[in-house]
């Protein structure tokens, strides 16, 4: 019994346990139950994955796009209000720079109307000033034309006495200078 060539070994006393080698699952005789528990956990993982599962996984899809496209709506709905918000700042803007040049516009006219009544204030001030001076000129001038007949008949009697010798009288010294 020592030395048997790749056979079975025989013990005595014990029965066969199995006659053919390899896996069982392997052998047409234990097909048929296995198909049998393939069948009957497939049918329980596609109830519990349709039923349980799936609605899970598509209920979170769902609410998932649902928030996106609402977010999306939310974000196109804030974007027209930016823009309609937009034009308004920007017609905001623009009144207010209308009102600003109108509003410099006027303090120009003001300001203008204001510099020219005082240039025509200071300008009639000059003009009495000036009548006054000239009144006082004309004035000073008489007074030194006077002085210059009075000086000139001085002068002309000087020369008269000092060439004849004789003092002129005073009216031909006035006939002489008219």
């Amino acid at each position: 019994m020592a030395t048997e060539p790749h056979g079975t070994v025989e013990t005595t006393g014990a029965p066969a346990a199995h006659d053919s080698g390899g896996l069982p699952q392997l052998q047409f005789e234990h097909w048929g139950g296995q198909i049998v528990w393939l069948l009957l956990i497939f049918a329980v993982l596609f109830a519990v994955l349709s039923k349980v599962l799936l609605p899970r996984v598509s209920g979170a899809i769902e609410t998932r796009g649902a928030k996106i496209a609402g977010d999306i709506a939310d974000a196109r709905r804030l974007k027209d209000e930016a823009e309609v918000q937009a034009r308004a700042a920007a017609a905001e803007v623009a009144e207010a720079r209308a009102k600003a040049q109108k509003t410099a516009a006027d303090a120009k006219a003001v300001a203008s109307a204001a510099a020219t009544e005082r240039q025509a204030t200071e300008e009639a001030a000059l003009a009495e000033k000036l009548a006054a001076a000239e009144a006082r000129i004309q004035v000073a001038r008489d007074e030194a034309m006077g002085h210059v007949r009075a000086v000139a008949s001085e002068t002309a009697g000087a020369i008269v006495q000092k060439l004849t010798g004789k003092a002129a009288t005073a009216a031909e010294l006035k006939a002489s200078l008219v």
